[in-house]
């Protein structure tokens, strides 16, 4: 009896303990849950307002041309990519900064590889008059533009009239061809030659090396542009001693420690060749390859540890290889 009634006394204690600790653990979850809600708004927010709208990430290298001309020695070519326009909640005023950074630098040259616009709707005439207002700066400030056309460009079905757009803004547009560069002050017209390559589009599967590389005279200097960086690997040894792609967003939301959720969109040939220089065992010998991480987005207007870019190549005589 004694120890019955002494279970009986302690029974509502140990209850009430019990009823405390529970009400201390959900506390404790609840406080939890809402940090880690405050941590993933402060992340969308930094990835949706504050890295694409506010960060530009300027890149410069020296790239190393065989044959290149005296002229040319220290000449410097600018690159920027993915423009996007047309995307929810795009990023033409990151694209009007980029355009502004380069008009203000001057370089010899600039090269966009491609996606200019993004999708359907709205209209592709309204985002191709779009592209061209952002651009006109670099056609008032008188500097050589070369562009190749991107996988979203032929995906809306706007490679004519942007084609048709940028050549009347004396843009040139390469489909698979190579064209001799203007030369810089300094260059002497045919005694300085510098080629550009451009390479179609990989998707939809249009790329032509042979083509674009047959309109380059042998040990020619040149710079190659493709839109995708898969197509890297198809050119010949010390056909493309400076390489330059986009296509990727550098992963465009690229997580720490999360490899799986940093590339989206993006193949596993792709994810190698995600950002900066590709590995050197990535191509032909003799060949250098940089993705520069554009501007735009894909599917969600968010950037995560991949700023928008433009990058900046010094261009330097390295000694001719015999192909």
């Amino acid at each position: 009896g004694d120890r019955g009634r002494q279970r009986a006394d302690t029974n509502p204690r140990r209850s009430r303990h019990m009823s405390h600790r529970e009400h201390r653990g959900r506390r404790v979850l609840g406080r939890s849950a809402g940090v880690l809600l405050a941590l993933l708004l402060l992340v969308a927010v930094y990835g949706a307002a504050v890295e694409p709208r506010l960060i530009l990430d300027e890149r410069r290298h020296e790239a190393d041309i065989p044959g290149l001309g005296p002229g040319w020695d220290g000449a410097e070519i600018a690159v920027f990519s993915d423009l996007q326009v047309g995307m929810w909640w795009d990023n033409s005023a990151m694209v009007q900064r980029v355009v502004d950074r380069v008009v203000e630098e001057d370089p010899a040259a600039v090269l966009i590889p491609g996606d200019f616009v993004y999708s359907s709707s709205p209209e592709v005439p309204a985002q191709v008059r779009t592209v061209m207002e952002l651009l006109e700066p670099l056609a008032t400030a008188e500097i050589p533009r070369f562009v190749v056309l991107g996988n979203h460009d032929h995906a809306v079905g706007a490679v004519s009239e942007l084609t048709s757009a940028f050549e009347d803004a004396g843009f040139t547009v390469l489909d698979n061809e190579a064209v001799e560069m203007p030369g810089p002050e300094g260059a002497s017209a045919g005694a300085d030659p510098l080629y550009v390559v451009g390479l179609a589009a990989t998707r939809p599967g249009l790329t032509d090396v042979d083509a674009a590389l047959s309109e380059v005279p042998d040990g020619a200097p040149r710079i190659v542009m493709m839109h995708n960086p898969t197509a890297f690997p198809d050119l010949p040894a010390h056909a493309a001693p400076l390489a330059v792609a986009g296509h990727t967003h550098c992963g465009q939301i690229a997580l720490p420690g999360t490899p799986r959720w940093s590339y989206v969109g993006l193949t596993e040939e792709e994810k190698v060749v995600a950002d900066g220089f590709a590995p050197v065992d990535y191509g032909a010998p003799g060949n250098t390859m940089f993705v520069t991480c554009g501007i735009g987005f894909s599917v969600v207007p968010v950037r995560i540890n991949a700023f928008p870019q433009v990058a900046f190549f010094e261009l330097t005589p390295a000694p001719s290889v015999q192909r």
